[in-house]
């Protein structure tokens, strides 16, 4: 059955990589700081789904094309990093990813959800990674491989959901004691924002060699 290509080896090395620090996990834990457990559960569902993107162009073969294609790979890592040193430049302003802007309003949740979207869908470095990690665990004596793609990425994305929301609602936990120092979100902001700049640049910087 189709099922059975979902081992606890799979389940292990999908947890591994979603662990592993980067832009995704970096918001997650931003947005829980800044505006609780709701808005870092929106930015998890966020990336979530924005996998469901790549887990579809793993199995039409999409991905491939990113891979073979210089000026494809090219436009989508620039579209990434631009978005991610637009994030990056907005931590530095007041109000930033973490700090509570000074008009006291708080980014809506479609906002989080379309901004986690997006970053996660204009990487074209997860693409690459879905292509090369998800075949793997393919077993062709199984039967329809389009459908062990699909039934891996959709499994990777439910596991990639379950450890950002557990990092969000970890985050919201230290978030409200942050939030009463406003020098420590500024310097938080700071933080984040280095990093996603310079997430930026090596994304924008990044080749498909």
């Amino acid at each position: 059955m189709t099922a059975a290509v979902i081992t606890p080896i799979f389940l292990l090395a999908s947890a591994a990589v979603t662990i592993s620090p980067g832009p995704d996990i970096l918001y997650v834990l931003a947005r829980g700081i800044s505006a609780g457990r709701r808005s870092a559960l929106v930015a998890a569902a966020g990336f979530a789904s924005g996998l469901s993107v790549h887990t579809t162009m793993a199995v039409v073969g999409l991905s491939a094309l990113l891979t073979a294609s210089a000026v494809a790979f090219t436009i989508v890592k620039f579209a990434g990093g631009a978005y991610l040193l637009y994030l990056g430049i907005k931590a530095f302003r007041s109000g930033g990813l973490v700090s509570v802007p000074e008009s006291g309003a708080m980014l809506p949740g479609r906002r989080i959800f379309a901004q986690a979207f997006l970053m996660n869908m204009l990487n074209p470095k997860v693409a690459m990674f879905f292509l090369a990690f998800l075949p793997q665990f393919t077993r062709p004596q199984q039967g329809n491989l389009s459908m062990q793609l699909l039934l891996l990425g959709v499994s990777f994305a439910l596991v990639a959901l379950v450890i950002f929301s557990i990092v969000g609602i970890f985050s919201s936990l230290i978030g409200g004691w942050l939030r009463s120092k406003p020098r420590g979100l500024r310097a938080f902001d700071y933080l984040i924002g280095s990093i996603f700049i310079c997430l930026g640049l090596r994304l924008a910087l990044a080749t498909n060699r």
